[in-house]
């Protein structure tokens, strides 16, 4: 039920006119990047093949379409009996995409594929605009390992799809207990401020927190004054104390202060990780300050400023009345779509950096799914769910982790200016071809 009415509206109007079971294929990509990113990533895709594996209409849900008229009583009973049964195509979880790149195909009789179009663009709108900002926040990091923290920013359910998608890109941690459980992820967290305010005193507050989590954990510096506070921490922990976190204040200048007096006092292996409302250009700019590792809460589960991608599921082939499948496109004012089964294929430039992402158009438009001519490149499309069937490789702990793998392979097929946080084109021109 986490769909739109019109979805079931359109099944409910197709089985009335004898179309529901029409061969089809609807496409999802994305017209553009948001404003002035180089790539997008492809997130969500494990965590969607579940969620379409499960989709079902119960008898409470049935219930509630009949008590508010959403449908009739012949399109209950089809509910009721509803099981994805087609194919699912498309980019493999953490590939990047581009203006244009047919990122997934879903091959099935109309009202099939039709219901699940909410379910689809919903998670991977959201999981890829993760997904894409958290890339841009590791490559301004450096290597320096990152942390996801941005559960009480957004919904409880979105907090847990965010830390997944920002971990295949690459962020090492998350606070959040669920992605750990559900997803994998390694978590983390020691204490907030509210924990050293409990307490009558800093260094009570920070004894209570080495007596439980030992001499290794991270110490919270920044409740009152910080250089009183490393003060506290050092005298505290000693030599061993592994990290102090500063949540406020200007980061590039207190940075470098807490470094200078932990090497004074003889901790010069005790870490320093920040924590204030961190984004991209945040993270850039301390990149020569003696930052060890960040927490990016805000700016990441929203997308750092987009927090949908733009992507949308359209129609692109249904059967016609011989039988043979047929191209559809809109030709509405700015949202045009281009007909046809897509075949993409990235292709290399001399150095072996991504230079082109080749379209094809049309050719034997049938159910086979045949791959178009490599062409010297990659073939960017890969099986999901067969009949119904989700790939397993694709799905649970397994599945993120390939994904991240993925990711860290594409990536390297960047060229360098792909990086650049500045406003900027595409790194990869998008080509549609006719074949």
């Amino acid at each position: 039920m986490l769909t739109d009415r019109y979805e079931l509206t359109m099944v409910d109007a197709a089985l009335r006119s004898g179309t529901a079971g029409r061969a089809s294929v609807f496409e999802v990509f994305a017209r553009s990047l948001p404003a002035g990113r180089r790539y997008g990533v492809v997130a969500g895709t494990g965590r969607l093949l579940e969620l379409v594996s499960r989709f079902r209409f119960g008898d409470a849900e049935l219930a509630w379409l009949a008590e508010n008229a959403v449908v009739s009583s012949r399109t209950l009973d089809w509910l009721a009996d509803y099981r994805f049964t087609g194919t699912i195509r498309g980019y493999h979880e953490g590939e990047l995409y581009f203006p244009d790149s047919p990122i997934l195909t879903v091959e099935s009789g109309f009202a099939e594929g039709v219901l699940l179009e909410t379910l689809v663009l919903s998670v991977l709108n959201y999981d890829s605009a993760v997904a894409g900002a958290a890339s841009r926040m590791v490559s301004a990091a450096r290597g320096r390992p990152l942390a996801e923290m941005g559960s009480r920013r957004t919904g409880e359910r979105s907090a847990v799809a965010a830390a997944r998608a920002a971990y295949i890109v690459g962020f090492g941690a998350t606070s959040n207990l669920e992605a750990g459980r559900s997803w994998g992820v390694p978590t983390m967290g020691t204490a907030a401020h509210a924990f050293t305010m409990l307490h009558d005193s800093e260094e009570e507050a920070f004894r209570a927190q080495v007596e439980a989590l030992g001499a290794s954990t991270t110490l919270l510096v920044d409740t009152y004054d910080v250089a009183r506070g490393v003060e506290t921490a050092v005298r505290v922990a000693g030599p061993g104390l592994g990290a102090v976190r500063l949540d406020s204040g200007d980061l590039l200048t207190l940075v470098a202060s807490v470094r200078r007096r932990l090497d004074e006092l003889g901790n010069s292996g005790t870490r320093i990780t920040v924590t204030n409302d961190l984004d991209e250009y945040a993270i850039a700019a301390l990149a020569a300050a003696p930052v060890d590792s960040y927490g990016v809460g805000t700016s990441l589960v929203t997308g750092s400023g987009h927090p949908a991608s733009g992507m949308v599921y359209k129609l692109v082939s249904r059967e016609g009345p011989d039988g043979s499948m047929v191209p559809v496109a809109k030709r509405s004012a700015s949202k045009a779509t281009h007909g046809g089964r897509k075949h993409p294929v990235r292709l290399f430039g001399a150095d072996g950096r991504a230079a082109l992402e080749a379209v094809y158009v049309g050719g034997s438009d049938d159910a086979s799914g045949a791959a178009a001519p490599a062409a010297g490149g990659r073939d960017l499309v890969v099986p999901l769910m067969v009949d119904g069937e989700a790939e397993q490789r694709m799905l649970g702990v397994a599945g993120v982790q390939a994904a991240r793998r993925h990711h860290t392979q594409v990536l390297a097929e960047l060229p360098d200016q792909a990086f650049r946080l500045a406003a900027g084109d595409p790194a990869v021109r998008t080509e549609l071809r006719q074949l």
